[in-house]
């Protein structure tokens, strides 16, 4: 709250930054030679040292900082500051549905046996990216194997919903 303070009332004078740091490092300049005279009656040969050791500093200079500017993505390459990440591997987790059971109703399973899903056939199926939904989709067969395609992406804002409840 002070900085607000003080960037207003620099404002209302006009004082520009490189100003500020002008009087500031005129202000320790000015206590240090203040120190060292108060030093000096006690030993006067070490506050000469000391002036001109102050003195002789080269004293650091503030310049604003400048950043590169950001270029759009272009298509679908990815800037080559993340080239890296791309061969990373992911699992990829695709879940047709769920159910609970009782363990006397597990031990009853035999071969043929149907265990009812809580999802209704043609229903989107969610699709998890390192155990994480990412997506929803359907389901297809695509030359005897199964597929899915992607029918909607979860936003952000909708994962971060879901970590909440």
């Amino acid at each position: 709250m002070a900085e607000e303070e003080i960037k207003k009332e620099t404002q209302e004078e006009g004082l520009s930054p490189e100003d500020l740091m002008k009087m500031w490092e005129e202000a320790l300049k000015e206590s240090a030679q203040a120190q060292a005279q108060s030093e000096g009656e006690e030993k006067s040969g070490q506050s000469e040292a000391k002036k001109e050791v102050t003195e002789t500093k080269p004293t650091p200079s503030s310049q604003p900082m400048t950043f590169k500017e950001l270029s759009p993505a272009r298509g679908t390459e990815a800037p080559q500051e993340l080239d890296f990440i791309l061969d990373l591997p992911l699992e990829i987790t695709v879940e047709i549905g769920r159910t609970k059971m009782l363990i006397k109703d597990l031990l009853k399973l035999t071969q043929g046996s149907i265990i009812e899903l809580d999802r209704i056939a043609g229903e989107p199926v969610d699709i998890f990216v390192n155990g994480k939904l990412m997506a929803k989709g359907e389901v297809v067969v695509v030359n005897d194997r199964f597929g899915v395609r992607v029918t909607e992406i979860i936003s952000a804002q909708d994962r971060v919903k879901k970590l909440g409840s």
